[in-house]
């Protein structure tokens, strides 16, 4: 018997979204079919979701019945075809988690499946220092900065606006799930959009110094956005088959 996936709510009290610009042929090469690389200005993006959830629970029960966690997700944004219309959203090679309820549920109670990971955060509401390693020793995180005024001049994004307005069309995600010839996929619905700039001071990902995905020259730091106290729910879109494996 197959039980339908409850919606769930929660409050994203902290998510930084981390991002990085990529020659749109490298990243093509990481994506299964159906999948595409959306450009900016000729480059793919791709980038960590860094997000502290709180009261995190079926919708409809109280508040203090949620949960808290800190997780990562590895995401890349794509676009494409279905029934000849063009959609948008980010497509999730990895997850990770400090709970283990999440990976216990993850790929089963909800879309995508998630790895146990070590969080070490300190954050005043202005200033963040992030650390994450996983436990399978496969990813390693460190990320610093501080609420800022604007965007780097160097960002692809020409305002904080049309990045704003980029990373909010990504609100479905599809993730790896246990098989490798299907995705699951996630839509995130915010009560408010709302991201400020994040000046990033430090940066370091294994995922995105791995010389055999991105050779060099092909990855950059973008740019960084932060979200605090929005209110949120998110619901299951259910299984998608993939024109080809994910390896």
């Amino acid at each position: 018997m197959t039980f339908p996936v409850p919606v769930m709510q929660g409050v994203i009290a902290r998510r930084l979204l981390v991002n990085f610009c990529v020659r749109p042929e490298v990243l093509a090469a990481l994506l299964p079919e159906p999948f595409r690389p959306k450009l900016v200005r000729g480059f793919g993006m791709a980038g960590i979701c860094l997000i502290r959830l709180e009261q995190v629970r079926p919708r409809g029960l109280p508040a203090f019945l949620g949960l808290s966690s800190e997780n990562a997700a590895h995401r890349i944004a794509v676009e494409w075809t279905e029934q000849g219309r063009c959609c948008q959203g980010v497509f999730i090679p990895r997850r990770d988690t400090d709970t283990w309820l999440n990976r216990l549920a993850g790929g089963r109670l909800f879309p995508g499946w998630h790895h146990a990971a070590d969080f070490h955060v300190e954050d005043d509401g202005k200033r963040v220092a992030l650390a994450l390693c996983s436990r399978d020793g496969e990813t390693t995180l460190s990320v610093t900065g501080r609420s800022a005024a604007r965007l780097p001049g160097s960002s692809v994004f020409g305002s904080l606006e049309e990045a704003s307005e980029f990373f909010q069309a990504g609100a479905v995600g599809w993730s790896v799930a246990s098989r490798t010839d299907c995705c699951e996929g996630l839509e995130l619905a915010c009560e408010r959009w709302s991201a400020q700039p994040f000046a990033v001071e430090s940066v370091a990902s294994s995922y995105f110094n791995d010389l055999t995905s991105f050779p060099s020259g092909s990855v950059g730091f973008d740019s960084a956005l932060v979200m605090r106290g929005i209110h949120h729910h998110w619901r299951a879109l259910g299984h998608r088959r993939m024109e080809r494996e994910w390896l």
